[in-house]
């Protein structure tokens, strides 16, 4: 894979792989904003989750006090590590907080995002984030050298991620990773659109996840090779079935009016190039629908 290239869209810093096949895939670096509020978010729930389990050992009473103390101590670790781990191995990057601001984890090259290095950004979370939090709670108590280097520490974790391009903060440098807007494959042009005159008359055809968790990379390549067929018109009976067929198989709902046939297919076509290239980045390869090796069935689009 080609080293990333790093530019200004729209105010954002964005960052652009380009696979092996050649389509460039584009990411735009998370807002510090988007990044703050997932943390508070995070904590919001790993809070109220450690608060229901405190009070149910509790009173449920069933340890000692001296035992009941220290595994309330440290439930705050037990729960915080393992749930960002988990989360960002389960989610492809992506804890709670995160899926709800639409910012990810990925790998700095591109590649899939290993357990190593969500381990590893994880646990300097608890340095970077959650030892200074404690350690503002204890200001009052602290000496004076403590206190400057309590503020040092702070002015670090604060100012690298501001002061370097890729907005990473000391974990992620470590851990070699990237916080970005959930990412969206940029295509290379369609097959579809052959002009903006035409792109502007298209009606709107919409595919949710489930819907393009059908077809792997065998069944968009079969397709590609109808639409390409320039002898191949909306209301013939192949196009019709092809339709029909996708349509059936994918659970879709919308109808699709006669003579918006190839519309569909074309809509289709992307929708489903771009899900399968955002998959391979994250590491999952799917040949054909039987999500295994290629057969001749697949040819058949159903």
């Amino acid at each position: 894979m080609k080293q990333p290239d790093q530019t200004m869209t729209d105010g954002k810093r964005v960052m652009q792989f380009i696979p092996p096949e050649g389509v460039p895939i584009s990411f735009a670096i998370a807002s510090i904003g988007a990044r703050l509020g997932a943390q508070i978010l995070d904590i919001i729930f790993t809070t109220l989750l450690f608060v229901i389990i405190a009070l149910a050992v509790v009173f449920t009473g069933a340890l000692p006090l001296s035992a009941m103390t220290v595994l309330i101590t440290l439930l705050g670790f037990l729960l915080r590590t393992p749930y960002y781990v988990l989360s960002e191995l389960i989610w492809n990057g992506r804890t709670l907080g995160k899926r709800i601001t639409g910012i990810r984890v990925i790998n700095v090259d591109g590649r899939r995002l290993t357990p190593h290095q969500v381990t590893a950004r994880n646990l300097m979370k608890e340095v970077e984030i959650f030892a200074p939090m404690g350690l503002l709670g204890t200001l009052g108590e602290q000496s004076g050298l403590e206190g400057v280097l309590t503020a040092v520490w702070l002015l670090v974790v604060v100012i690298v991620p501001l002061a370097n391009r890729r907005r990473q903060r000391i974990g992620d440098m470590i851990a070699g990773t990237l916080v970005v807007d959930n990412p969206r494959s940029v295509l290379l042009s369609d097959l579809a659109l052959s002009s903006p005159a035409k792109a502007s008359s298209q009606p709107a055809f919409e595919f949710l996840p489930e819907h393009l968790d059908i077809y792997g990379k065998y069944e968009l390549q079969t397709l590609e090779d109808v639409l390409r067929d320039t002898t191949k018109k909306p209301n013939t009976e192949e196009i019709v079935k092809i339709v029909r067929t996708i349509t059936r198989r994918i659970r879709y709902e919308e109808p699709v009016k006669p003579g918006q046939e190839l519309v569909f297919l074309n809509a289709f076509y992307r929708a489903q190039r771009e899900h399968l290239e955002s998959l391979k980045l994250f590491g999952t390869l799917r040949e054909n629908k039987y999500h295994e090796h290629t057969t001749t069935e697949a040819k058949k689009l159903v």
